[in-house]
């Protein structure tokens, strides 16, 4: 899996990849790191596991080495994160109940679990399977895009050589530490208390958070 175009990282990405086993390690990384750019680290997990279980369905009911893929949308209007999986196939999948022997079959299941909604769409290719994933609330939401758009234009100013989409948690944590740091340099300078300012916004997280 390589060659990826760019990614949009305010809305929308679209990455091509060949359905097999081998590569799911590799397509949930890039999930997580998209994600992580976006400023929506919390729904990893969830996005994850859902582009396992469509690709899984892809590799099973289309064929190992199919053509497919992913497309990832957030939806700040629906509060909704909505994942797409398309494929050359017109067959569409059926959620059916598999016995309590069986080990398989119960990926759909799981998806409408997870999901707040999910369905197939026919294309002019083949199909597209597509489920919607909740985002935060509105307010937190909002702060969120803030913080990541606030992080995206400082790592701009720094040196690091990484495209926004290739961030590793380790390097934003260290990012965002950076950017505090300076955030309190400026605030001493201009004669404020910077520990001050630290419970301040504390309080403000633990109140939002703990009203989510």
């Amino acid at each position: 899996m390589s060659g990826y175009p760019s990614v949009d990282r305010r809305s929308r990405c679209v990455l091509p990849f060949t359905a097999e086993a081998a590569e799911l390690c590799l397509l949930r990384r890039i999930v997580r790191d998209q994600l992580v750019a976006w400023g929506l680290p919390a729904l990893a997990g969830d996005a994850q596991l859902a582009v396992t279980e469509l690709t899984a369905n892809v590799i099973k009911h289309v064929g190992a080495g199919t053509s497919a893929t992913l497309v990832m949308e957030s939806e700040p209007a629906e509060a909704r994160l909505r994942v797409e999986i398309h494929d050359k196939s017109h067959t569409t999948p059926v959620m059916e109940r598999p016995s309590r022997e069986e080990e398989s079959g119960r990926g759909l299941h799981l998806l409408a679990a997870l999901a707040v909604d999910w369905g197939t769409v026919l294309t002019a290719t083949g199909k597209a399977v597509w489920c919607e994933l909740a985002l935060q609330s509105d307010r937190q939401y909002r702060r969120v895009q803030r913080g990541a758009a606030v992080l995206a234009a400082y790592r701009g100013l720094s040196d690091s050589p990484h495209p926004p989409a290739a961030w590793r948690p380790q390097a934003v944590e260290q990012s965002v530490a950076d950017l505090i740091a300076d955030v309190l340099h400026w605030l001493a300078a201009q004669g404020c208390d910077p520990d001050d300012i630290l419970d301040r916004a504390q309080t403000h997280y633990e109140a939002e958070t703990g009203a989510a």
